[in-house]
């Protein structure tokens, strides 16, 4: 099923060059965003892609909303990557231009007023030690967070889907490995590989195809035969297409939990 968001939202907009203001006839300064109600400043970098981006925008809100119980809001800084250059950066294995670009959005977001900073993605987390390295402020992590959730509900093996990278690779799994839960993956190429293309291909675009969903489920299915008790959605997209109504075995949203390591950091928690 299709989910659209149509909403209007008010962003502050980061932009590569300084903001600034007239100060006086002789003078400028930075004039970074201003704390609210004792708030931490938190940055989102998004992009990648706007559909979950928008998914932490609007979880962030709706529960800080809840806490205060009225319509403030949380003080939000969101700098917007170029999705489609990502991805020519990812074919190329340029990853060290991802770094590039994320520790850029950083410092922006930074420069602008950010305490810290969250990436609204799983992948980009393939270059997180070389962006924190870059940076003076902390960046929450998104398996750091995931593994406290599984935890919380005491469970020792789960299955992870994810981007190819991530799958393949170690830089969430391990993460998460280390604190003390077992970890599967996909082992088979051909399923790697389709779960990354309906990812990229239809995902990414907000497409939701009811055969993709159901390739999904049965690959979850099958894990669970294979004695997965939960599996984490590695991909902020997938949470999309995937939801606890379509499973009996819990389900870890990785951008609903992210989002709310974020709201802790805004609340002081």
């Amino acid at each position: 099923m299709k989910r659209y968001f149509y909403f209007s939202i008010a962003l502050v907009l980061v932009c590569c060059n300084d903001a600034k203001v007239e100060n006086n006839k002789n003078s400028q300064s930075e004039i970074p965003i201003k704390n609210n109600l004792g708030m931490n400043v938190l940055g989102l970098i998004g992009g990648t892609s706007w559909h979950s981006t928008i998914e932490y925008y609007r979880a962030i809100n709706e529960t800080v909303n809840t806490h205060y119980g009225n319509n403030t809001n949380p003080p939000l800084l969101v700098y917007t990557l170029n999705q489609a250059e990502v991805h020519r950066f990812q074919v190329e294995n340029k990853w060290d231009s991802i770094a590039h670009m994320l520790v850029n959005a950083g410092l922006n977001l930074n420069k602008a007023g950010a305490e810290s900073v969250l990436f609204c993605a799983n992948t980009p987390h393939k270059v997180y030690d070389a962006v924190q390295e870059k940076l003076d402020i902390p960046v929450i992590h998104i398996a750091d967070a995931t593994a406290s959730a599984i935890h919380k509900q005491e469970l020792k093996k789960v299955l992870f889907l994810g981007t190819k990278y991530s799958m393949k690779e170690n830089f969430i799994t391990k993460r998460i490995e280390d604190n003390g839960i077992d970890v599967l993956v996909p082992q088979e190429q051909e399923v790697i590989d389709e779960l990354h293309r309906i990812i990229i291909e239809e995902l990414t675009y907000g497409n939701i195809v009811e055969s993709s969903k159901a390739y999904v489920l049965k690959v979850i299915q099958n894990s669970v035969k294979e004695g997965a008790e939960g599996v984490v959605l590695g991909c902020t997209e997938f949470p999309l297409m995937i939801f606890q109504d379509d499973l009996e075995t819990p389900i870890f949203d990785t951008t609903k939990i992210h989002s709310m390591a974020g709201v802790d950091f805004i609340l002081k928690k």
